[in-house]
């Protein structure tokens, strides 16, 4: 069986540097999973790498086939951009195994489509003191800092990943990233165990 090991976590958490170190990980060898975008292609991203590019129009026609899995919208300054999920063939849960960074909600829409034995959440926590010195020391190296928005995200993910959401949706188990080697060691050991049941 294959599976899709779907990282969350708060924001400042830690989930994009343990994504890489587990995508790097060449025993597990887990691929990536490229989700879809409606939001213009940046300099230097390349169409299939960071995402794939679509138009709103074929947006609209992936929505109205059945073929979008999950789909999170943000209105900007420029308009909606979606992000979201597209089953098509270059999804292939039957031969490989995937690992994709998720939204709570995008999860459980995944969970949904693949069935729950194919999904295995690897949720990290930090303390929200530690978590929230991070987020400003990383927000202090930008040329813009958003404090704003940094406090917006903050306490809109304390209700997204509320514990009734988390022990709602079955979130087990939860790995305390404090130590960031300890923490990929222990997530290593763990999808390992999974691959090889």
């Amino acid at each position: 069986m294959s599976y899709i090991f779907c990282l969350m976590g708060k924001s400042s958490s830690g989930k994009d540097t343990v994504y890489q170190r587990l995508l790097t990980d060449y025993d597990l060898n887990l691929s990536r999973i490229v989700t879809g975008t409606t939001r213009p292609i940046r300099e230097g991203e390349r169409d299939g790498e960071e995402y794939f590019f679509y138009t709103d129009e074929q947006f609209q026609k992936l929505k109205a086939e059945g073929r979008i899995i999950e789909c999170r919208s943000y209105d900007t300054v420029h308009g909606v951009w979606n992000y979201f999920t597209v089953a098509d063939e270059k999804l292939d849960v039957t031969h490989k195994d995937y690992l994709t960074i998720n939204t709570l909600e995008a999860y459980l829409k995944l969970r949904d489509h693949f069935g729950a034995d194919h999904l295995i959440p690897v949720y990290l926590e930090v303390e929200d003191g530690l978590r929230l010195q991070r987020a400003l020391d990383r927000e202090r190296t930008q040329e813009k800092p958003r404090y704003k928005e940094l406090c917006r995200r903050f306490l809109a993910d304390e209700e997204d990943f509320s514990p009734e959401n988390l022990a709602r949706a079955k979130i087990q188990p939860i790995f305390q990233n404090v130590v960031l080697d300890d923490t990929v060691k222990q997530i290593v050991g763990y999808i390992s165990s999974i691959q090889n049941r």
